[in-house]
């Protein structure tokens, strides 16, 4: 019987570990301080945000969440505090096969999550990082316009029309050119398509041919082609 026993634990094993795949994404971490809620892995599929995998916390902040992946893509990592509360309680992460480890605590859930595993969302980190600057200055210029000295003066908000459009060329030079420089990152379509889709399709075209196949062939690398298409028929 005991033999049995183990044979059968044997093969449970065998299974277990022939469950993940080369294309296996694997989420664990923890969250500190979280004794209750609800985890859930979810991705965009043809517009509509998708749960592909949940956890029940109770009395322990820890989590092991998994997903098969066609192709890198974007990941949220959403908790249900069973708060009411919507603030404060989505992770955005870029996920990749192999294993990704996201560590933060309950009460600054999304603020100060920590992601380790994934290159590209070392890119996309970095690139949130540095193009901060032009969101803060198109906060600031917003604000400028605002005080009362300035409303009504049509000198002072034309200087700060052209000190905005100066700020968003920016942004936009910045995008392209991060992308064209980290062009065998999954990261580089995704940009593309997320803040410079409205740009001039040659520089999109510039992004797209510079790809190597394995990034030209995700899914966002598809999405940029196909986007690429489609704004190049309109403007015929």
């Amino acid at each position: 019987m005991n033999r049995f026993f183990l044979l059968f634990l044997l093969g449970l094993s065998i299974i277990a570990c022939n469950s993940t795949t080369e294309n296996t994404m694997v989420v664990s971490g923890n969250v500190k301080g979280l004794k209750k809620g609800t985890l859930y892995l979810q991705k965009v599929n043809d517009t509509v945000l998708v749960t592909v995998d949940s956890l029940k916390i109770d009395g322990d902040g820890h989590f092991n969440l998994s997903a098969e992946l066609e192709s890198p893509e974007i990941f949220y990592l959403y908790l249900d505090k069973s708060d009411n509360s919507e603030f404060n309680d989505r992770i955005t992460f870029f996920g990749v096969p192999g294993n990704i480890t996201i560590n933060t605590a309950w009460n600054t859930f999304a603020l100060n999550a920590k992601i380790d595993g994934s290159n590209a969302q070392t890119k996309l980190e970095e690139f949130r990082k540095n193009s901060s600057r032009f969101n803060a200055e198109a906060l600031r210029i917003a604000q400028t316009a605002q005080l009362p000295g300035i409303q009504g003066n049509e000198q002072a908000i034309d200087s700060l029309n052209k000190l905005l459009s100066k700020n968003n060329l920016r942004s936009y030079l910045y995008a392209l050119n991060y992308s064209l420089n980290h062009k065998e990152s999954y990261v580089a379509p995704y940009l593309a398509l997320t803040e410079v889709p409205d740009v001039n399709v040659k520089y999109l075209d510039s992004i797209y041919n510079s790809l190597p196949d394995s990034i030209s062939t995700s899914k966002y690398g598809k999405e940029l082609k196909l986007h690429i298409s489609k704004v190049k028929a309109a403007n015929k």
